[in-house]
């Protein structure tokens, strides 16, 4: 081999060496340039529109017993908590009606329950206006919800409603719509709406904090995100999407949401990568480092 093809060869393999050094250097710059971010892929799953409402649990029928003449407590039959039959007397008084023969005169109650409260004690002086008992009828309790006026069409007589209670943390109560009111509050644009509980064990008491949930619509397998990957406001939304380590923006058409997942109508597939931390730094082409 003559001294000008060595001196070719010799300058072919220089170049090679020269550009893989070039390409390795290129390729730690990249590297050190990726932005860092965190992807989560979208994933089709079933998802709810839910409203939310809090509210107090109440005695489904409840009564405040008066007394049908003027007399003097003498006698009390019932406390508070115990049971009661419709007609069953709550506490006994000595009439104020003179020329009479002495009878004395039965309260009675006008619903079977519970009684939940006596108000007067032996000796009381009453009256027709004076509030003997409040009997309540425990075996089904009722929430009032405020309900806005552009979700009563979605609402129906017999719509089911899931109720937490503080008092049962782990356990979920079922009830049911039974009554929409058919007038809105001006001032407020909601309709008092009521929701109904089994409670035959009377477990839920008059009065227990409850958390109710009414499901207005839902979809089934649609793509869903979480609302931290979002940017910017309806009906101009967009996410940062990542393919062979690229950023790219793309608009998307939101849905509904349940908690912080939000369907996307239109603008991803199930798989696609979409970022959900460090979005803020990227703009389109950016070279990321993702990590799910």
């Amino acid at each position: 081999m003559n001294l000008s093809k060595c001196k070719i060869i010799l300058f072919f393999i220089a170049v090679l060496v020269l550009v893989s050094c070039e390409e390795k250097s290129a390729q730690k710059i990249e590297e050190k340039t990726a932005i860092p971010v965190q992807v989560r892929e979208v994933k089709l799953q079933d998802i709810a529109q839910v409203l939310e409402y809090v509210g107090n649990i109440k005695a489904k029928d409840e009564a405040i017993i008066y007394p049908k003449v003027n007399g003097k407590v003498i006698e009390k039959v019932k406390e508070d908590g115990a049971l009661i039959s419709k007609g069953e007397a709550i506490v006994y008084l000595d009439r104020d009606e003179v020329g009479l023969k002495y009878e004395k005169a039965p309260v009675e109650s006008t619903l079977n329950g519970i009684i939940g409260r006596v108000y007067v004690d032996i000796g009381s002086q009453v009256d027709l206006q004076t509030s003997i008992a409040l009997v309540v009828s425990m075996d089904k309790v009722k929430i009032d919800l405020d309900v806005p006026e552009k979700y009563l069409a979605k609402i129906s007589i017999g719509q089911t409603a899931n109720v937490n209670i503080d008092a049962y943390p782990d356990e979920e109560f079922t009830g049911h719509v039974t009554k929409i009111s058919p007038v809105i509050d001006l001032d407020t644009r909601t309709a008092p709406v009521e929701v109904t509980v089994d409670n035959p064990e009377h477990r839920l008491k008059s009065g227990m904090f409850a958390k109710v949930k009414l499901i207005i619509q839902s979809r089934q397998k649609t793509a869903v995100i979480l609302k931290e990957a979002i940017i910017g406001k309806d009906p101009e939304t967009y996410v940062f999407t990542v393919k062979d380590n690229k950023a790219s923006l793309k608009k998307i058409t939101l849905g509904f949401h349940q908690d912080s997942l939000y369907e996307v109508k239109d603008g991803l597939a199930e798989g696609d990568l979409v970022v959900i931390m460090g979005q803020q730094r990227l703009k389109e082409g950016d070279s990321v480092n993702p990590e799910k």
